[in-house]
């Protein structure tokens, strides 16, 4: 480009910030099962694409839109409950590959469940916000990023307050700190971990109706947990914080990165310039920018 346009800089950015927010709400989910349990839930992209196929196929039913979103909310508060008396409870203390393939099946067999109750069919989903662009200040702006910006940025600070303001919040951070220390002082783990996968089942449904009206609702949606990972990287896995930054980060670097890099590489460098993103953090601070540094001692 000879030409740098100021206001078309601008656009771009906050186009890729607001996408980043949507990333940020993904790699939320990741960090609160990992945080407290020292668990990769790999299953979270299975826990958005189940979320929202269930919300989308009930509303598709002629059950009313609230109504609806109250089921599915009480389904994935369920199916959390499920996954970690399940999954979780039985496999406590066995080494990290082991919980991660565990959460590696659980994708799978949510999947599979998925396409047995709903079916293998693209679902529309309409949340009833006009994707009409408006202009600020000679910048254009997408309606409907701005909204699922508002409803992700929203959920970020509820889950602050959650764990910054409540009991269930200090549980938590508690847990999150020292597990032994927390059992000593007579916090029940399980109820702990149980209410961390419904936490994480929440959010998975938030993000699967935000990423399922932009996308469609389809098994595809899953991967979006792609998008999570150099967020995670960057971010710091046992970071909420950093997930918040880490989603912004990458969001306004695959944008810049697509419209100022992408015609000297032949294009496409949104799709995988996140990823280079995150190795150089990795080579740099394998613990990303906001994660504990772990000491061990010998």
């Amino acid at each position: 480009m000879t030409n740098f346009d100021p206001a078309f800089f601008v656009e771009v950015l906050v186009g890729g910030l607001l996408s980043g927010v949507m990333y940020a709400l993904v790699a939320i989910g990741f960090v609160l099962v990992y945080k407290t349990s020292g668990v990769f839930n790999f299953a979270q992209g299975a826990m958005l694409l189940f979320a929202a196929l269930t919300f989308v196929s009930l509303v598709e039913k002629g059950v009313p839109f609230a109504f609806a979103f109250l089921v599915t909310l009480a389904v994935m508060a369920l199916l959390g409950i499920a996954i970690e008396r399940t999954v979780l409870r039985p496999l406590v203390n066995k080494p990290p590959i082991t919980l991660f393939m565990a959460t590696l099946g659980l994708a799978y067999v949510l999947e599979g469940s998925a396409q047995l109750l709903w079916g293998t069919q693209v679902h529309g989903l309409e949340l009833g916000i006009d994707d009409k662009p408006f202009i600020i200040h000679g910048v254009l702006i997408s309606s409907f990023d701005l909204f699922a910006a508002a409803v992700a940025a929203g959920m970020v600070a509820l889950l602050a307050f959650v764990f910054q303001r409540t009991r269930i919040g200090l549980a938590f951070r508690a847990v999150a700190d020292d597990q032994f220390a927390a059992l000593a002082v007579g916090l029940r783990l399980p109820v702990i971990w149980s209410a961390v996968w419904i936490a994480a089942g929440v959010v998975a449904l938030i993000a699967g109706l935000l990423w399922g009206a932009r996308l469609g609702v389809q098994f595809s949606l899953s991967l979006v947990v792609l998008k999570a990972l150099p967020v995670l990287v960057l971010g710091g896995f046992d970071s909420i914080p950093g997930a918040i930054v880490g989603g912004l980060l990458i969001g306004a670097t695959e944008k810049l990165a697509e419209v100022y890099l992408g015609g000297y590489v032949g294009g496409g460098i949104e799709s995988w310039c996140a990823y280079v993103f995150a190795l150089g953090v990795l080579l740099i601070r394998p613990q990303g920018l906001f994660g504990q540094r772990l000491v061990e001692r010998a």
